[in-house]
Protein backbone atom coordinates (compact mmCIF):
# COMPACT_ATOMS: atom_id res chain seq x y z
CA UNK A 1 0.00 0.00 0.00
CA UNK A 2 2.74 2.49 0.97
CA UNK A 3 4.76 1.37 -2.06
CA UNK A 4 1.88 2.33 -4.35
CA UNK A 5 1.45 5.68 -2.62
CA UNK A 6 5.17 6.36 -3.03
CA UNK A 7 5.05 5.37 -6.72
CA UNK A 8 2.01 7.62 -7.30
CA UNK A 9 3.83 10.56 -5.69
CA UNK A 10 6.92 9.82 -7.78
CA UNK A 11 4.86 9.82 -10.99
CA UNK A 12 3.08 13.06 -10.03
CA UNK A 13 6.43 14.66 -9.19
CA UNK A 14 7.69 13.57 -12.60
CA UNK A 15 4.63 15.06 -14.27
CA UNK A 16 5.16 18.34 -12.40
CA UNK A 17 8.86 18.45 -13.37
CA UNK A 18 8.15 17.84 -17.05
CA UNK A 19 5.35 20.45 -17.09
CA UNK A 20 7.69 23.01 -15.48
CA UNK A 21 10.32 22.24 -18.12
CA UNK A 22 7.66 22.56 -20.83
CA UNK A 23 6.72 26.01 -19.52
CA UNK A 24 10.37 27.09 -19.43
CA UNK A 25 10.81 25.92 -23.02
CA UNK A 26 7.74 27.37 -24.69
CA UNK A 27 8.60 28.19 -28.26
CA UNK A 28 10.87 25.23 -28.96
CA UNK A 29 10.36 21.52 -29.53
CA UNK A 30 11.54 20.57 -26.05
CA UNK A 31 8.18 21.99 -24.94
CA UNK A 32 6.40 19.24 -26.89
CA UNK A 33 8.69 16.47 -25.61
CA UNK A 34 8.19 17.56 -22.00
CA UNK A 35 4.41 17.66 -22.42
CA UNK A 36 4.42 14.12 -23.87
CA UNK A 37 6.50 12.86 -20.95
CA UNK A 38 4.27 14.72 -18.44
CA UNK A 39 1.15 13.20 -19.95
CA UNK A 40 2.65 9.72 -19.68
CA UNK A 41 3.64 10.28 -16.04
CA UNK A 42 0.11 11.49 -15.27
CA UNK A 43 -1.30 8.36 -16.92
CA UNK A 44 1.03 6.18 -14.84
CA UNK A 45 -0.11 7.92 -11.63
CA UNK A 46 -3.75 7.25 -12.57
CA UNK A 47 -3.04 3.58 -13.27
CA UNK A 48 -1.33 3.26 -9.88
CA UNK A 49 -4.18 5.16 -8.14
CA UNK A 50 -6.70 2.85 -9.76
CA UNK A 51 -4.73 -0.13 -8.46
CA UNK A 52 -4.59 1.40 -4.97
CA UNK A 53 -8.37 1.94 -5.07
CA UNK A 54 -8.89 -1.53 -6.54
CA UNK A 55 -10.40 -0.08 -9.71
CA UNK A 56 -9.79 -1.62 -13.13
CA UNK A 57 -7.43 0.29 -15.37
CA UNK A 58 -6.49 -0.24 -19.00
CA UNK A 59 -2.77 -0.72 -19.64
CA UNK A 60 -2.30 0.78 -23.09
CA UNK A 61 0.97 1.89 -24.64
CA UNK A 62 1.11 5.63 -25.23
CA UNK A 63 3.21 5.22 -28.39
CA UNK A 64 5.64 7.88 -27.14
CA UNK A 65 8.61 6.37 -29.00
CA UNK A 66 6.96 6.81 -32.38
CA UNK A 67 5.70 10.31 -31.49
CA UNK A 68 9.12 11.48 -30.30
CA UNK A 69 11.02 10.70 -33.50
CA UNK A 70 10.22 13.94 -35.32
CA UNK A 71 9.78 16.32 -32.41
CA UNK A 72 13.34 17.48 -31.82
CA UNK A 73 13.91 19.95 -34.66
CA UNK A 74 14.74 23.42 -33.43
CA UNK A 75 15.47 22.68 -29.78
CA UNK A 76 16.82 25.64 -27.84
CA UNK A 77 18.57 25.93 -24.53
CA UNK A 78 16.81 25.07 -21.30
CA UNK A 79 17.20 26.48 -17.83
CA UNK A 80 18.67 24.41 -15.03
CA UNK A 81 19.00 25.55 -11.44
CA UNK A 82 22.50 26.84 -10.78
CA UNK A 83 23.18 27.85 -14.38
CA UNK A 84 22.15 30.91 -16.35
CA UNK A 85 21.76 28.93 -19.56
CA UNK A 86 21.85 25.17 -19.45
CA UNK A 87 22.33 22.94 -22.43
CA UNK A 88 19.80 20.50 -23.79
CA UNK A 89 22.29 17.87 -22.70
CA UNK A 90 21.81 18.87 -19.03
CA UNK A 91 18.06 18.35 -19.31
CA UNK A 92 18.31 14.99 -21.07
CA UNK A 93 20.91 13.67 -18.61
CA UNK A 94 18.83 14.67 -15.60
CA UNK A 95 15.57 13.38 -17.06
CA UNK A 96 17.14 10.05 -18.07
CA UNK A 97 18.37 9.64 -14.47
CA UNK A 98 14.79 10.17 -13.24
CA UNK A 99 13.50 7.55 -15.66
CA UNK A 100 16.21 5.07 -14.61
CA UNK A 101 15.17 5.53 -10.97
CA UNK A 102 11.59 4.71 -11.98
CA UNK A 103 12.75 1.58 -13.81
CA UNK A 104 14.73 0.49 -10.75
CA UNK A 105 11.81 1.11 -8.39
CA UNK A 106 9.28 -0.75 -10.52
CA UNK A 107 11.73 -3.62 -11.01
CA UNK A 108 11.97 -3.91 -7.22
CA UNK A 109 8.18 -3.84 -6.94
CA UNK A 110 7.94 -6.52 -9.64
CA UNK A 111 10.14 -8.90 -7.64
CA UNK A 112 7.87 -8.34 -4.62
CA UNK A 113 4.61 -8.53 -6.57
CA UNK A 114 1.98 -11.03 -5.59
CA UNK A 115 -0.43 -12.19 -8.22
CA UNK A 116 -0.45 -11.94 -11.99
CA UNK A 117 -2.29 -8.61 -12.24
CA UNK A 118 0.22 -6.92 -9.96
CA UNK A 119 3.12 -8.39 -11.96
CA UNK A 120 1.45 -7.27 -15.20
CA UNK A 121 1.10 -3.72 -13.83
CA UNK A 122 4.77 -3.39 -12.89
CA UNK A 123 5.97 -5.03 -16.12
CA UNK A 124 3.87 -2.48 -18.03
CA UNK A 125 5.26 0.44 -16.03
CA UNK A 126 8.84 -0.81 -16.46
CA UNK A 127 8.30 -1.05 -20.23
CA UNK A 128 6.84 2.49 -20.33
CA UNK A 129 9.68 3.97 -18.30
CA UNK A 130 12.22 2.14 -20.46
CA UNK A 131 10.72 3.84 -23.51
CA UNK A 132 11.13 7.23 -21.81
CA UNK A 133 14.69 6.34 -20.85
CA UNK A 134 15.51 5.19 -24.38
CA UNK A 135 14.28 8.45 -25.90
CA UNK A 136 16.23 10.57 -23.42
CA UNK A 137 19.36 8.42 -23.46
CA UNK A 138 19.51 8.47 -27.27
CA UNK A 139 19.37 12.24 -27.22
CA UNK A 140 22.11 12.38 -24.58
CA UNK A 141 24.33 10.31 -26.86
CA UNK A 142 23.54 12.38 -29.94
CA UNK A 143 24.10 15.71 -28.21
CA UNK A 144 27.25 14.48 -26.48
CA UNK A 145 28.65 13.20 -29.77
CA UNK A 146 27.87 16.49 -31.47
CA UNK A 147 29.43 18.47 -28.63
CA UNK A 148 32.55 16.29 -28.58
CA UNK A 149 32.96 16.45 -32.33
CA UNK A 150 32.69 20.23 -32.49
CA UNK A 151 35.09 20.70 -29.60
CA UNK A 152 37.62 18.15 -30.90
CA UNK A 153 37.04 18.00 -34.65
CA UNK A 154 40.71 18.06 -35.56
CA UNK A 155 41.69 15.15 -33.30
CA UNK A 156 41.56 11.54 -34.43
CA UNK A 157 38.85 9.30 -35.75
CA UNK A 158 35.27 9.58 -34.58
CA UNK A 159 33.07 6.64 -33.73
CA UNK A 160 30.06 6.37 -35.99
CA UNK A 161 26.62 7.26 -34.74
Amino acid sequence: MNDLKFAIKMELDGEKYYREQAEINKGNSLHTVCLMLADDEKKHAKILSDRLNETASELTDSGILSKAKNVFAGLGDIKVEGKDRASQLDFYKFASEIEQQSIDLYSKYLTEAEGESEKELFQFLIQQEKQHFEILDNWVALLKNAEDWVENAEFGNREEY
